[in-house]
């Protein structure tokens, strides 16, 4: 998923690359352009260094670090992000248009915002990147200029407050899965560890993760499965056992359809 900002985009003073980042340090260097980061990938669990506590990126949540500043966070996982790197003559320019000409150079970092018009403008962008034959300088232009408009009014954002899984909740949900996959996690047990009732853990969870519980849980069972065929001797059977399946086969027919491979298969490539 790594790729190079475009070049035709980047003509117009916009640029964007889709981007898999493995775990470990994400580092930000001050730059002199602006950058909008869209995460692409679900429930990712991260650390602030300058707020110094944990925080959970979810797909959609944007971090937007101005020209000159520096950002980043420590991600436990691997992840997919968007960036789009927005020129500072773009944005000034714009500003100076709409009579906000002092705004650009007020701008803070900002991490986990939520913003459906930021996510849709650099989706579209995307989408236009990835397309055999890109509109090019003139169309990236106009999605720049509608995304320094937005940014100028970033102080005033109505950032999206549907009601959903805190930070807490969700990381409770997801530390408490990995430390009992051997055992039977129910949604009733679950929704009592989040502290929510079941039927607004089924809708939260989904929009948090974007699956559902079953197949989150059923997913975790794969990875865990995975990790322990390859790393060690345990039979079939006990790998099944420590990760909740109830017998050998059903952990096969878990395993080909979420990684296409079975047991027997990853003990081969071992």
């Amino acid at each position: 998923m790594q790729r190079q900002f475009a070049s035709a985009q980047a003509s117009a003073g916009i640029s964007i690359a889709s981007r898999h980042v493995e775990a470990g340090t994400y580092r930000l260097p001050r730059a002199h352009h602006y950058r909008i980061m869209v995460h692409a990938s679900v429930a990712t669990r991260t650390y602030c260094n300058d707020a110094g506590r944990y925080f959970v990126r979810r797909a959609g949540d944007i971090d937007f670090v101005p020209a000159g500043q520096e950002g980043g966070f420590e991600a436990e996982t691997s992840f997919d992000t968007m960036e789009v790197r927005l020129s500072s003559a773009m944005l000034e320019g714009v500003a100076s248009e709409v009579g906000s000409s002092a705004a650009a150079r007020r701008f803070d970092t900002r991490h986990l915002l939520r913003d459906v018009r930021i996510e849709h403008l650099v989706r579209v962008l995307e989408n236009d990147d990835n397309a055999s034959s890109p509109s090019g300088a003139l169309f990236a232009e106009s999605v720049g200029v509608a995304l320094a408009v937005r940014l100028l009014a970033l102080d005033g954002l109505e950032i999206d407050r549907t009601v959903r899984l805190s930070d807490v909740q969700l990381k409770r949900v997801l530390e408490y899965v990995d430390a009992h996959l051997h055992e039977p996690l129910t949604i009733d047990t679950l929704s009592r560890v989040a502290n929510a009732s079941s039927s607004h853990l089924r809708t939260w969870f989904k929009a948090a993760t974007g699956m559902t519980v079953h197949r989150y849980v059923l997913r975790r069972r794969v990875e865990r499965a995975r990790s322990l065929i390859l790393g060690g001797d345990l039979s079939t059977s006990e790998v099944a056992y420590l990760t909740g399946f109830a017998h050998q086969s059903h952990l096969a027919h878990w395993m080909r359809r979420e990684i296409g491979q079975t047991p027997r298969g990853l003990r081969r490539t071992r």
